[in-house]
């Protein structure tokens, strides 16, 4: 190889890498937010339960939801797939790899008659300006919403722990409510036979109390069964197997702090810009805004430079060539169709994003409404319905001694009193309900307390 003409070829090969990089900035789209395409790093965690959750003295809903976010297979799913858009991210907006292509001509190897000869060249593709750079844009925004439905699937993951623990902590109040009902039921049938065989009391009286001890004894098997198969369903979420045992709840749940009145614009226009379906669905619009912009960059070529040296050439000047590739982008339709197809997309996630935010708006006032009227429940039965029925009782007990009053009146001040101390723990349970219903309306995460979870 003639070696000068040779070096003078090398010198343009970072002319050629000059004018690529050249094409791939940013400047011309940039439409997300910069921390789509920041993406969790490594393999994920190991999916194992906290020993000090599982096997603790009380099982604390807070505690119980955060563990459930943290070890739950479906969030580390959309975790990874936050990652793999996040990786297709660093994927665009680079140009592709030179091109090297070496020929020979075999049969000059060793002839006596001709040169050995044979050829090189090295090109580079570049893409019209501002290609490149929505390329990259449409896969951020992409990463971006990948992200922001990580954030949704927390949400709603939350809400169904929160949900779970909530009919797990009634049913263990039922089975306490029942049981104590259960020795009250015994002591009256006792009552019973005592006053029959004192001349004061029919027999039917014990046979009526051994009646309803049988009915509580039934709802006791009841109550069982179904804490095991919410027991299972809690497990699940945890990642465990479905016969695992788990603590029981505490006996009471958290009082309501003292809050100000609930502001429903506020809480309206928070869940209008929170919400992560209402977000996620804006990322994908803006997705496509790039997307349809790239394809309409599409009617303008690409190119790809070249420089090659030939020594099949016998004259030295003729040897060192450069050149220049562009397509003919004469395909319109084609590119019509997509940029109407990304242009629909857009179309589409905006429409989506608006009966979102409708629906938003109104889960709003529907679970404001809800939480009022729970809290005016739990405070009816706390300060009237309960106390009455403990008087009722009493009063009940007291006549039946005296010969003043039937024994069914007491069995049925009895049976009035479990069902309003019954009711009186789903009502407790239904306040925290509705306000995890509310949290997870507003795009808050719900049964933490207000205390947030990092994807």
């Amino acid at each position: 190889m003639d070696l000068p003409a040779a070096g003078r070829t090398l010198r343009f090969v970072p002319i050629v890498f000059a004018i690529g990089c050249a094409t791939t900035g940013h400047a011309a789209y940039d439409p997300v937010e910069p921390e789509g395409a920041r993406a969790p790093t490594g393999d994920g965690p190991r999916l194992v339960v906290d020993e000090a959750i599982a096997k603790g003295p009380l099982l604390e809903r807070a505690a119980f939801v955060r563990e459930v976010l943290r070890v739950n297979p479906s969030i580390e799913s959309a975790r990874q797939a936050w990652r793999a858009a996040a990786a297709r991210t660093r994927q665009s907006g680079v140009l592709d790899d030179p091109m090297v292509t070496v020929d020979m001509a075999p049969l000059t190897l060793g002839s006596s008659k001709a040169r050995f000869s044979w050829d090189a060249m090295i090109s580079q593709k570049l893409a019209w300006p501002g290609k490149l750079s929505l390329d990259e844009a449409v896969r951020s925004a992409e990463a971006n919403a990948a992200k922001i439905d990580v954030d949704a699937a927390l949400r709603d993951l939350a809400l169904t722990a929160a949900l779970l623990f909530d009919q797990y902590f009634v049913i263990a109040r039922s089975i306490e409510i029942n049981a104590h009902h259960v020795e009250l039921m015994r002591a009256m049938r006792a009552a019973a036979a005592a006053q029959y065989a004192a001349g004061r009391g029919a027999a039917q009286d014990a046979l009526q109390a051994e009646f309803e001890l049988a009915h509580m004894e039934h709802d006791t098997v009841t109550l069982l069964s179904q804490r095991n198969v919410t027991v299972a369903q809690m497990n699940e979420l945890l990642h465990r197997s479905p016969r695992e045992p788990l603590p029981p709840p505490p006996t009471a749940l958290p009082s309501p702090a003292s809050r100000d009145p609930l502001n429903q614009a506020q809480l309206e226009a928070e869940a209008v810009d929170d919400r992560p379906d209402i977000r996620a669905a804006r990322a994908r619009s803006r997705a496509e805004a790039a997307r349809a912009e790239r394809a309409a960059r599409e009617s303008y070529p690409d190119f790809t430079v070249s420089t090659a040296y030939n020594v099949f050439w016998d004259t030295p000047e003729q040897r060192w060539t450069v050149g220049l590739t562009f397509n003919l982008p004469v395909q319109a339709g084609r590119r019509a169709g997509a940029i109407d197809e990304a242009n629909a997309m857009r179309a589409q996630f905006d429409a989506d994003a608006l009966r979102i935010r409708d629906a938003a708006r109104t889960q709003v006032v529907v679970a404001i409404e809800q939480l009022e009227e729970a809290e005016h429940v739990v405070r009816l039965y706390e300060a009237r319905l309960v106390p009455v029925a403990r008087n009722e009782v009493d009063a009940a007990q007291a006549a039946f001694v005296a010969s003043q009053a039937p024994f069914v009146s007491v069995v049925a001040a009895e049976k009035n009193l479990r069902s309003v101390e019954l009711e009186m723990q789903m009502a407790s349970a239904d306040v925290d309900r509705r306000r995890a219903e509310l949290d997870h309306a507003c795009g808050r995460m719900p049964g933490l307390d207000g205390a947030g979870v990092t994807p």
